[in-house]
């Protein structure tokens, strides 16, 4: 695990990639609050918000002028302490999860070495995992601290969504885990560049056409962890924590305001973790295609004859592919929304004990064989 730097330049520097990442996450979020609403509104048929400046893109500040100007409300019979900590404690763990999550090339300039990251955790997938499973305690805090039956039942529903999904997500993983043999996600993002190939009873598979990411080595297990996400994300099909139809709001019922913000930005921080690690382990992070950094650099050097400008360039083209793949799945959890009707909790229970979570099970267990056959016979 990397410490903050060990000279003052390194702290600072590190500080402020910190605050860099945090203040991108922060201000993602009215952008997307714009885009679900306006893409809701196509996929509906309707105009969205089209009345506070162009595109209704106004709109986001009168909102922000409303939450910030209304009034603090705490409910007389409920826990002070534990309603007003549980916002709070809702967007620290996804701003300090997605710091982890590496975004681009690393930069070089002169002697030091500026990692396009929060920073660079060895056990990135432990870390992100083990930050984001504590909202679980952030919904209960809400729940029991409002002092309101509708919130505490939302609360115990999340929980349990919680819980039940993350079993599923963490085994849909092992087979990638297992596949790059490292919990490093910059090791993950390296062993998926290049050009599509594997070696199996001495023979080897190539496609110069295709990259090298995870998803063609893990397909079952892409599709069990992007749809767990969901889960984790209180997302539509899985918003039974808020299920405004027959629980007011869920866990948040009795929160309006700045608490109420912090809330939104929380989920949609949980969001951006789960498009974030969608494309770190299945689609190269932010690897181009088929093609190596190196192979960019040379591109980019070839272009404009200067060291230290394809350096920069080489940068600004990886991070703009991560940010491609990112902003793709942050549409899809959009999409999905505005798409699918919400699960019974029945139904969605079923779905995570009886059927994901043996799936998950099967996927890992078939990867570590073929892993363990394949290696026995290069070995022998």
């Amino acid at each position: 695990m990397t410490s903050m730097g060990n000279t003052t330049f390194e702290i600072v520097i590190n500080t402020i990639k910190l605050l860099a990442v945090f203040l991108l996450m922060v201000q993602a979020v009215p952008i997307l609050v714009w885009l679900e609403r306006r893409g809701s509104a196509f996929i509906q048929n309707r105009f969205g918000p089209n009345r506070v400046g162009p595109l209704g893109l106004v709109q986001l500040l009168a909102d922000a002028v409303k939450f910030l100007t209304k009034e603090d409300f705490a409910p007389e019979k409920g826990n002070r302490i534990m309603f007003y900590m549980a916002p709070v404690f809702a967007l620290i763990p996804a701003a300090v999860a997605y710091a982890a999550i590496p975004m681009s090339v690393p930069l070089k300039v002169g002697d030091y070495t500026f990692l396009i990251q929060g920073y660079e955790i060895n056990v990135g997938i432990v870390f992100i995992l083990g930050i984001s499973s504590l909202a679980a305690y952030t919904i209960l805090m809400a729940g029991w601290g409002s002092g309101s039956k509708f919130s505490l039942m939302g609360a115990l529903r999340a929980s349990a969504q919680i819980i039940s999904y993350e079993l599923a997500l963490g085994l849909s993983i092992v087979g990638i885990i297992l596949l790059y043999g490292t919990f490093n996600l910059t090791e993950m993002i390296h062993a998926q560049q290049g050009i599509y190939h594997f070696s199996a009873f001495g023979y080897t598979v190539a496609a110069s056409w295709l990259p090298n990411w995870g998803i063609f080595y893990q397909p079952l297990g892409m599709i069990l962890f992007f749809s767990a996400t969901f889960a984790e994300s209180n997302r539509l099909p899985f918003d039974l924590a808020e299920g405004e139809a027959e629980l007011v709001a869920g866990f948040h019922t009795e929160y309006g305001g700045f608490k109420m913000l912090m809330f939104f930005i929380g989920e949609y921080g949980h969001m951006m973790i789960a498009s974030g690690l969608m494309a770190t382990f299945f689609f190269g992070g932010y690897s181009i295609w088929n093609f190596t950094p190196q192979e960019v650099y040379n591109w980019c050097y070839g272009l404009v004859g200067s060291e230290q400008i394809a350096n920069v360039m080489n940068v600004v083209l990886h991070f703009l592919s991560y940010n491609i793949k990112f902003a793709i799945f942050l549409w899809i959890f959009i999409h999905v929304r505005w798409t699918l009707p919400r699960f019974r909790y029945d139904q969605l229970m079923d779905l995570g004990w009886k059927t994901m979570l043996p799936w998950a099970l099967g996927n890992t267990i078939v990867t570590a064989i073929v892993i363990f056959v394949t290696s026995y016979f290069v070995i022998s």
